[in-house]
């Protein structure tokens, strides 16, 4: 049995990337997960490879930042699943300019999905969570939930050009230490892994001169780092290279598993040592 046999888990954002890495990572320690995605193909591979391994998984599809999708999800879990236990909070993209050159929908759009979503989501975890461990600790039980939130070295120390981005982000570890205290009552940690230079399609290397892109509901949104950057950072990095997304996934593991009861309110910078 794995460390998570018995448990559910909501994993936004993981038909790719992170994501994915997460999703796989709780089901092959036994959680069943609800597998997130804008579209479907990507849920679709998430949820097949975690069959292979004989793992549990739904899809709940579709654009985090509806208004709708919190209450969504968590009834996705609690439903088809049978409960709720871990919530990673992971969707996200990043929309950069500098701040003169910003448009509101750039600032909006990015504030939306990296900080009302997640709010939204626990604000619909809230209920489940207080009656579940209500109705636990009459039984005599005690139930360790966890919520995992990424934030990114943009806003723990700022980054130029990503104004929105590091506002977003900084948010998200207000969120998380302010949770941490509402919701220890309910035995429930609540903590945040803030990522430096991370391998996914965000952060594919360019040619000079040339744009990567990416579709996010309806809008075309440039991703990508230069090359010359990208070797910048390494130099800066003492392991040599940006991390993987499955070394990414093991940090937010760590917040997932039995290992961190006792662990709460914290963020985890991940930064292969910069």
């Amino acid at each position: 049995m794995g460390q998570l046999e018995g448990k559910v888990a909501i994993v936004t954002g993981s038909g790719r990337g992170i994501g994915q890495q997460v999703a796989l990572r709780l089901a092959r320690d036994g959680a069943a997960v609800v597998v997130n995605d804008l579209d479907d193909a990507p849920a679709k591979e998430t949820i097949a490879l975690i069959e292979k391994l004989g793992g549990r998984a739904v899809a709940c599809n579709g654009d985090v930042t509806a208004k709708d999708f919190g209450e969504r999800i968590v009834q996705t879990a609690v439903k088809q699943l049978g409960g709720l236990h871990i919530v990673v909070n992971n969707a996200g993209y990043t929309w950069d300019n500098v701040i003169q050159k910003m448009t509101d929908e750039q600032w909006y759009a990015i504030m939306d999905v990296h900080v009302t979503a997640p709010f939204r989501i626990l604000r619909a975890f809230q209920p489940f969570l207080k009656e579940a461990f209500e109705a636990e600790s009459r039984g005599g039980q005690r139930v360790v939930r966890k919520v995992v939130q990424i934030s990114s070295t943009s806003g723990v120390r700022g980054n130029a050009g990503q104004v929105n981005y590091s506002s977003a982000k900084a948010a998200v570890t207000g969120m998380t230490r302010t949770l941490a205290k509402e919701w220890g009552r309910y035995a429930c940690t609540v903590n945040c892994v803030a990522f430096g230079y991370i391998q996914t399609r965000l952060t594919k290397p360019l040619a000079e001169g040339e744009a990567g892109t990416i579709d996010v509901a309806g809008r075309t949104v440039k991703v990508g780092v230069q090359g010359a950057r990208i070797a910048a950072m390494n130099q800066m990095i003492p392991l040599g290279r940006g991390g993987f997304p499955e070394e990414a996934a093991g940090a937010i593991y760590l917040f997932c598993s039995p290992d961190s009861d006792f662990v709460s309110g914290q963020t985890l910078v991940v930064t292969g040592g910069a």
